[in-house]
């Protein structure tokens, strides 16, 4: 039926179940409508759909298929999974009836003031990336020759799609947030020249590896401004750079922050190499009340590793078996560490804040490498057989919400 058409016209609405999501997640008719909804389950556990004060479906198995025959819609109504937790967990709809004369829909029965927040984010991570999209390649490459490397860094503005479907205005080193990794080695000297593109706002940078007074090179540089910054990295570890300019929650929590791997000497040579920078998404206009409100009470709209929630769950990381992989991690925060764990392997080298906690050919073995905001440090493990290998951050809240990520294992 078309918006408008009102009394006397039936509309049916396929709906799926399925990731803890119903899809579509908001269903807008005109007042009189009748509404039918065709309900599958295409998820492998067992899910229902209630709706409000209306009919519900039975427990429907994968592949089954149920139709809810709503009669005439005339008031918003919510509908939701029944299982326990799983409302909670985002498997909520809302039916809207459109006002004919301005067409518009109205949530003036927006029960409890509550939207789903699936619904408030516009977050549904198992939903599809834009046509064309790319996940940020976490390979690492090896150190560059030579002692000195030289670096030019721009602060700027950059759309990023920084969940599935959804782009996000984001302040960035480079046009990428995370910023680009740097690498070398112990005594390599690190030249980076800072440039501020930004026209509204002041930016500076704090390279943690670095030892230099914070007022001189970490200072605010105005827009159209350039600094040289340049340090000697004196010790080996996986370190945070960030930008230096108050509020600092707010410049680092969108987006201006990266790593640089200083490598400690006698590295051994693995088969892959990535970088792994985990950090909170807070979505909204940069800067806004809103957005702020959610970095200071700590309630991020999602986790993410480099950046991009659930992104390498869509393309993951492809290895071999028996192939070693060295995963260098660094909490980027702005609040929240990370418990990064690989399903299914046991690290067998653990490096965290520059020293070794575990080596091969220990009795022992490591399941987690723990990092508070700012930490960093590397972990190894050997995949033995092919299949699928999940590497999330064992907060479970956080992994839930896009800090999830796969490893490929194929011949």
């Amino acid at each position: 039926g078309t918006a408008g058409a009102g009394s006397g016209t039936t509309r049916t609405v396929a709906v799926t179940l399925a990731d803890m999501r119903i899809r579509p997640a908001r269903i807008e008719v005109a007042a009189g409508t009748a509404l039918r909804l065709k309900v599958t389950n295409t998820d492998a556990q067992r899910h229902d759909l209630k709706v409000e004060d209306g009919p519900a479906t039975p427990m429907l198995a994968q592949g089954d298929t149920r139709v809810l025959d709503l009669g005439q819609v005339t008031e918003n109504r919510e509908a939701w999974c029944t299982l326990p937790g799983h409302k909670a967990a985002g498997m909520t709809m809302n039916i809207v009836v459109k006002d004919e004369k301005d067409d518009t829909a109205t949530d003036s029965s927006g029960h409890d003031g509550h939207t789903p927040a699936a619904d408030d984010a516009g977050l549904d991570l198992s939903a599809d990336f834009s046509t064309g999209w790319q996940s940020r390649d976490a390979d690492l490459a090896p150190a560059p020759g030579g002692t000195v490397h030289r670096v030019e860094l721009h602060a700027a503005h950059t759309t990023v799609e920084v969940a599935p479907g959804v782009k996000q205005q984001m302040w960035t080193f480079g046009g990428i947030a995370p910023g680009p990794t740097l690498r070398g080695k112990v005594g390599d000297v690190f030249e980076v020249t800072l440039v501020n593109d930004d026209h509204g706002m002041g930016h500076g940078i704090d390279f943690h590896v670095g030892s230099l007074a914070p007022d001189q090179p970490m200072r605010t540089l105005d827009p159209g401004e350039r600094l040289v910054y340049r340090f000697r990295a004196e010790k080996a570890g996986a370190w945070l750079y960030h930008c230096s300019t108050k509020p600092m929650l707010q410049h680092m929590g969108n987006g201006m922050y990266g790593a640089i791997v200083i490598d400690p000497p006698g590295l051994a040579k693995v088969d892959h190499e990535y970088v792994l920078v985990s950090s909170e998404l807070y979505l909204g206009k940069p800067g806004s009340t809103a957005q702020v409100t959610k970095m200071r009470q700590n309630t991020p709209d999602a986790w993410a590793f480099n950046g991009i929630a659930n992104q390498y769950a869509q393309q993951p990381l492809k290895m071999k078996p028996g192939e070693r992989a060295r995963f260098w991690v660094v909490a980027a925060g702005p609040s929240d560490g990370i418990a990064f764990h690989v399903v299914g392997t046991v690290f067998d080298t653990v490096y965290k804040e520059g020293a070794y906690l575990l080596k091969p050919n220990q009795p022992g073995g490591a399941q987690v490498l723990d990092l508070a905001p700012a930490q960093g440090g590397f972990v190894e493990t050997t995949f033995p057989e092919a299949g699928h290998y999940p590497f999330v951050d064992h907060d479970m809240r956080h992994a839930e919400a896009g800090a999830h990520g796969m490893v490929e294992v194929s011949k």
